[in-house]
């Protein structure tokens, strides 16, 4: 869950006394493994389960501390996250890796997850397990929506501080995503399932290795976070969103090579976990502080097995996708592999699918492979792991011994038989294993992993509906196909009659406005407008500079009476300018405001558009037209609400 006891360090001094108790950590990091303390006759597996909040209206619930206060406040199984509308559960105790120990995390995932759910419902709120909350809206990540816990505040200073406060967020995929940002809190938009494996110290390498070749066809299987913002991007854009939201890296002259603080890794691991903290090290400045309490030498010395606080608060402050964790419990010092790679979802049954094979992997992948680095090469696990992210299902990789293969017949093919052999010799259920890796084999033969259904439905439903309906009724069928069970490949496709709880009240321009604008500039001739608007079918063109600050606006109503009056009076316009003709400094309205206000506005002002502006940028417009799909949905839901009635 992370160390809440942490600052930002401020000063050069912090820094430094920070970064002597990272190293003494490392110190005794190495004489604990040098002398054996750690424990070797248990194997266990935990996980920690993100998780969204929403409204009645499938909106962001930005308030998870009164949720979490009903459920007894922090504890060993919840706690807050980075943003105000998500949750961490944590599935405690620690389980042992063998007999039922799947199907009992299910159980306890299950039982935690409804915990949160009973909760939220008092506050009339709802639990979505989701990647990234298709409804999420830019409203809704600035810095008002960041947990007001020191710890979170701390790490977004110390990015800002780092990178700058202002910086561009750039996704391509079936859409694109290009925008400014001015909080690292768009980390909070994505929500994963993380699972842990304890490893042996003499197993590390190994371990590791092994898991930074499969996080590939693991992930293929499993994407689940395909929208933000509207916006069809990666099959898991949780990837390049973590990416760029906490990337701290400048851009110069010249080519320097650098490593975000978000990474895959730079090779493979050759001689120890220490390798990994060094190079982490040595790679990062250190970013937050903590006081620490521990003397680690004098622990030592008795016997006691510190907690290497600082090297876990640095630790904490750079994201590999496959994390090593140093822990202690019950006075016993462990080492683990955190699995950061997988999404929240689509259900609880769909995560524990994803966590059998993944452990089942680890656990058989060298009995196939004695040895992964001779067999595939590093910068193509890392390609591999972009792939993925990009294409799920449809990617083609480069696997051992340099052959290409498609996901669906590498899954299917090769790595399921060595996931159920890594789980037979970890001597799992056989009913578990056929359970959850029957999941996977049919997910991945049906090709219906949650991004697809997502995307599908997504392209099924914008052809009658605008982009919020869209979002909206995606989440409602989400949350109900959640709410019956059954895995992703079962579900059918989203439907708009979902959205039993719509309101209108609630929403905002952004979610309606039009944003692909076709515009013009004031120097334009009036001819190439009224031909704009007579191609794209459109009544209204907005005016702007090449800065797109907007500058006015033309309505077919005003073109069609500027051409009617000047062939009555025998003039020529067209040759005349945009300038002549157009509304300047229009009314406007902000992307943030309601659309009761925008409805408000045009009805007292009599007209017929609104362009949108932030920061003086045109940056979208609502028309009547886009009303039209509200008042449908409402006289719709009113008809159903008195069907019901009778």
């Amino acid at each position: 869950m992370g160390e809440q006891r942490v600052k930002l360090a401020k000063t050069n001094e912090q820094v430094q006394n920070f970064m002597t108790n990272v190293l003494k950590d490392l110190r005794a990091l190495k004489k604990m493994l040098d002398e054996e303390w750690f424990e070797t006759d248990i194997i266990r597996i935990g996980a920690e389960q993100e998780l969204c909040l929403i409204d009645r209206n499938g909106k962001p619930f930005l308030n998870a501390g009164e949720v979490l206060e009903r459920l007894g406040g922090e504890s060993e199984h919840f706690t807050t996250e980075f943003a105000k509308f998500n949750l961490e559960v944590n599935i405690n105790p620690p389980l042992e890796f063998k007999g039922n120990a799947l199907s009992q995390m299910e159980h306890n995932l299950q039982k935690r997850v409804q915990q949160v759910r009973a909760a939220a419902e008092e506050i009339d709120s709802e639990v979505l397990l989701t990647g990234i909350l298709p409804t999420i809206r830019k409203a809704d990540v600035t810095i008002d929506s960041l947990t007001p816990i020191p710890r979170y505040k701390a790490l977004c200073d110390a990015i800002d501080n780092m990178r700058g406060k202002e910086f561009e967020l750039r996704i391509q995929g079936m859409d694109e995503l290009l925008m400014k940002f001015d909080t690292p809190l768009l980390e909070g938009c994505n929500t994963g399932f993380q699972v842990h494996l304890q490893i042996k110290p003499d197993e590390f390498v190994s371990k590791y290795n092994i898991a930074q070749a499969i996080t590939a066809p693991v992930l293929a299987g499993a994407v689940n976070s395909p929208l933000f913002l509207g916006k069809r991007l990666w099959a898991e854009t949780r990837i390049a969103l973590f990416h760029q939201s906490v990337d701290t890296r400048g851009v110069g002259d010249h080519i320097r090579e650098s490593s975000p603080r978000v990474m895959f890794g730079t090779n493979w691991l050759k001689d120890s976990i220490l390798d990994i903290y060094k190079e982490d090290i040595s790679r990062f400045r250190v970013l937050l502080s903590s006081n620490v309490e521990e003397d680690v030498e004098e622990m030592l010395k008795n016997g006691t097995a510190p907690k290497l606080m600082a090297l876990n608060v640095h630790n904490g402050t750079v994201y590999r996708w496959n994390r090593p964790c140093y822990g202690v419990g019950s006075g016993k010092p462990h080492l683990r592999i955190e699995n950061r790679v997988l999404p929240s979802g689509p259900t609880v049954i769909d995560e524990m699918a994803n966590t059998a094979f993944w452990l089942g992997l680890l656990n058989g992948f060298e009995d196939e492979y004695s040895d992964i680095t001779k067999e595939l090469e590093f910068d193509d696990a890392r390609m591999n792991f972009f792939a993925a992210s990009k294409m799920g299902l449809d990617t083609k990789f480069e696997w051992t011994k340099g052959k290409k293969v498609t996901a669906k017949d590498l899954i299917i093919d090769e790595l399921l038989p060595i996931a159920n052999a890594g789980l037979n010799k970890a001597n799992i259920d056989k009913s578990d294993i056929d359970t959850y890796l029957g999941v996977i084999q049919d997910r991945v033969e049906s090709a219906q992993t949650g991004s697809y259904w997502v995307v599908r439905s997504y392209s099924n439903l914008i052809k009658d509906n605008n982009r919020e309906q869209v979002v909206s009724a995606i989440t409602a069928s989400m949350l109900k196909n959640q709410k019956k069970g059954e895995p992703v490949h079962k579900w059918g496709l989203a439907n708009v009659h979902d959205m039993e709880n719509w309101k209108p009240s609630s929403l905002l321009v952004e979610e309606f406005m039009t944003t692909d604008l076709f515009t013009a500039r004031k120097e334009d001739l009036i001819e190439f407008t009224s031909n704009l608007m007579d191609w794209r079918k459109i009544r209204y063109i907005p005016i702007e500079d090449d800065q797109k600050h907007l500058v006015g606006l033309i309505s077919m109503r005003m073109v069609l009476r500027e051409y009617s009056q000047m062939m009555n009076e025998g003039k020529d316009i067209v040759n005349l300018p945009v300038s002549d003709f157009m509304i300047q400094n229009p009314i406007t309205i902000h992307p943030e405001a309601s659309i009761i206000e925008a409805m408000n506005i045009m009805q007292e002002m009599q007209i017929g558009c609104l362009p949108v502006v932030k920061n003086s940028r045109l940056v979208g417009i609502i028309t009547e037209g886009n009303y039209m799909n509200i008042t449908r949905r409402l006289l719709r839901a009113l008809a159903e609400e008195n069907d019901d009635k009778e």
